[in-house]
């Protein structure tokens, strides 16, 4: 296989010690020069901050990395064919000796392949509004479904559908569970009026439904929803307003496909004027925080095997 585990990650996994897996979309799609590169490596020095240790995932030159290198980061940050890369798209991106950034699709296989349990990310991709005409669902739902990770999230991006998008992981046996809050966070909101069966408090309630969901055999990840900070939570009503102009952008311009979420994000940060960047960057930074102390819970005794 055509991958490559950095030094110190692979004597991490071999020990057992906590490892927090990150995407690297956000470096290549997500976020714009160069706060993609300046928040991408803050992240992995809040995963070490908290005693965890952090393995960026992306495909370099066909190879898939568990850990970047500076000059990886670079290339992510600045190269213009660098392809946005769903679990499907891996193997290909490697055939062809390609550069990418790995979405959470991709990110949930990589990190299965290394033995990594844990993953932070921003928000996970969903089914999309007026989903009834594009059948557009992204493909991070089925990968949850596949792949034994718990992953840290600010809840699902607020440009989806995110009724349906519940409705969708709940189908599929996707536990969701609030991390202090009640309801399913919006991305850039706090709140989306959305209630959650289950709650946790604490990593170490987390790292316990980790390691009994390990125990009990179970296939499929979990999500453990983070909401944003307060003083970082946009209002949900002027935020809809502009995904809604957002939208409607999108349809005029006719973008569709993997093109769509890169394009409303950055459409969003035009509309609210950069006002959604900061709370973006923030909630990038507690769900790798909050993930590192859950790895490191579960690296404590009773571990799982």
């Amino acid at each position: 296989m055509n991958i490559e585990i950095q030094k110190n990650i692979a004597e991490a996994l071999a020990n057992k010690a906590p490892v927090v897996a990150l995407e690297s979309t956000l470096i290549t799609h997500g976020l714009p020069y160069p706060d993609n590169i300046e928040t991408a490596k803050s992240l992995e020095n809040i995963v070490r901050t908290a005693g965890a240790t952090p393995a960026t995932i992306a495909v370099i030159g066909g190879t898939v990395k568990i850990g970047l290198s500076d000059d990886d980061f670079e290339i992510l940050g600045n190269a213009k064919d660098v392809h946005k890369l769903n679990a499907a798209d891996i193997p290909i991106c490697l055939a062809k000796s390609g550069h990418g950034g790995t979405t959470v699709a991709g990110t949930l296989l990589c990190a299965h392949k290394a033995g990594i349990k844990i993953f932070a990310t921003g928000g996970i991709g969903g089914v999309h509004r007026n989903v009834q005409n594009t059948w557009d669902i992204s493909q991070d739902l089925e990968s949850l479904t596949q792949y034994n990770v718990a992953v840290i999230t600010a809840g699902a991006k607020a440009i989806l559908d995110l009724p349906k998008t519940l409705e969708y992981l709940e189908t599929k046996g996707v536990p969701v569970i609030g991390y202090g809050t009640d309801e399913f966070p919006a991305f850039w909101t706090r709140k989306s009026g959305l209630g959650l069966s289950w709650r946790i408090d604490t990593p170490d309630e987390a790292a316990q439904i980790i390691k009994t969901r390990d125990n009990f055999d179970t296939q499929g990840g979990i999500i453990i929803a983070n909401p944003v900070a307060e003083d970082q939570s946009l209002p949900m009503a002027e935020m809809e307003k502009i995904i809604d102009r957002a939208l409607k952008d999108a349809d005029t311009q006719n973008i569709s496909g993997k093109e769509i979420t890169p394009y409303l994000l950055k459409r969003v940060r035009e509309l609210t004027e950069g006002k959604s960047l900061a709370p973006n960057i923030t909630l990038l930074e507690n769900n790798a925080r909050l993930a590192a102390k859950i790895a490191v819970a579960c690296s404590g005794p009773n571990q799982s095997a």
